[in-house]
């Protein structure tokens, strides 16, 4: 059963070459287009802004008709904006590419993640909605290597026709697989109405701060490695992170379906503290490997770890849960991009950034933890309650 949830996987790997494959060719653009490389930023800025808009608010709307054909309007419309890239002429038509890119990849994110855990037996949803993040992990690490090796044999246009490339054939592999997508119940009344339950507010919070913490301190891994005296290890560093991204992603979904997500909604905020402690206290290059590859897999990790907790109890409103976590962690990861740059401006050590990241990290740790402790146990004391009555019920009927 497991196995029909590669095409989901497949379109994620687009969206997440995608998100970071601009950061490789961002002065390439620049000079292209005759604008400047602050410029062509802004398309990132419009890309997560239209991400986080059009999840929420357009994806309950697009699987009244049938999951399928939402998955595929959302997959041709990323293609159609980052075709539109291809061929920009100047900024403005890029940074409008960039938000018809974002608008279709939001939407596509929760529908995908929303359909893989429906495509599946109850026991297999934590794999299932893991390998959506896989593929999400796996485009990322990919994107900007592969990026820049495109560029530097053709130019950048031909790096995001290989994005365009990678998202036709998505398209394609989920047009054949149409028939086993099954149809998600659509939400009733509005998508914020799924943020009036205090555990998906919380939920949403932690993602947003995980965002800022993880995410957005890996914009700075490198100026964080020279800082340090590690400008030989740089490449070595983001190889680490992204394996480990894709290793945690990859394996997180056993352990979610064996034990449900209570220990790691502890355990993951922990792993990254203690990662961003070791590149604060040691410049030995052996710790930050490792360091590193522990981020990265807490970090991927705990998207899925996240989306079992909020929404095992409600697969009905999957879609805009997801939506709403996916939203709050991209845009975690512009606004901590955002503080570091504001740090670095303010002449803040680029080594000491980890010490910064421990904040956010902190209060994502208790936020989990309240979900862990709080939340998650509820229906166990519920049950045994119930078990409790029952017994009494059968005793008081035995007299």
């Amino acid at each position: 059963m497991i196995r029909r949830v590669w095409p989901l996987a497949a379109a994620a790997i687009a969206l997440g070459v995608d998100a970071y494959v601009l950061a490789a060719v961002l002065p390439s653009i620049a000079d292209s287009l005759a604008t400047t490389v602050a410029a062509v930023g802004l398309g990132v800025t419009a890309f997560t802004a239209a991400y986080a808009l059009a999840g929420p608010l357009l994806s309950g709307m697009l699987i009244r008709g049938s999951t399928a054909k939402a998955l595929l309007i959302a997959l041709g419309v990323f293609n159609l904006g980052n075709l539109i890239t291809v061929v920009s002429p100047g900024a403005e038509v890029f940074l409008a590419s960039r938000v018809i890119a974002g608008a279709g990849a939001g939407v596509l994110t929760a529908v995908a993640t929303a359909a893989a855990a429906a495509m599946v037996a109850d026991h297999e949803r934590g794999r299932a909605m893991a390998m959506v993040t896989f593929g999400l992990s796996t485009g990322t690490v990919a994107g900007v290597p592969v990026g820049m090796v495109v560029r530097n044999q053709l130019n950048w246009r031909w790096t995001m026709g290989l994005v365009v490339a990678v998202g036709l054939l998505s398209m394609g592999a989920l047009a054949v697989k149409a028939r086993t997508i099954p149809s998600l119940p659509a939400s009733r009344g509005p998508a914020f109405a799924a943020l009036r339950s205090s555990k998906t507010l919380v939920g949403v919070a932690a993602a947003f701060l995980l965002g800022v913490a993880s995410l957005g301190l890996y914009t700075y891994l490198l100026p964080m490695a020279e800082a340090r005296g590690l400008q030989d290890w740089g490449f070595a560093l983001v190889w680490a992170w992204g394996i480990g991204g894709v290793t945690g992603s990859a394996l997180v979904g056993r352990h979610l379906d064996a034990s449900g997500p209570r220990t790691l909604l502890i355990a993951l905020p922990a792993v990254l503290m203690g990662s961003f402690a070791a590149f604060w206290v040691s410049t030995a290059p052996v710790v930050w490997l490792v360091a590193a590859a522990l981020w990265g897999a807490a970090g991927w990790a705990s998207v899925p770890t996240l989306q079992q907790a909020l929404t095992g109890d409600r697969p009905g409103q999957a879609v805009p849960i997801v939506a709403f976590q996916m939203a709050a962690m991209y845009l975690g990861s512009a606004a901590g991009a955002a503080a570091g740059s504001s740090l670095l401006a303010n002449s803040a050590d680029p080594g000491g950034l980890s010490a910064w990241a421990l904040v956010p990290v902190a209060l994502a740790l208790l936020l989990t933890g309240w979900l862990s402790v709080v939340v998650l146990r509820v229906p166990t004391r519920r049950r045994i309650t119930h078990l409790a009555c029952d017994a009494a019920d059968q005793a008081r009927s035995g007299r």
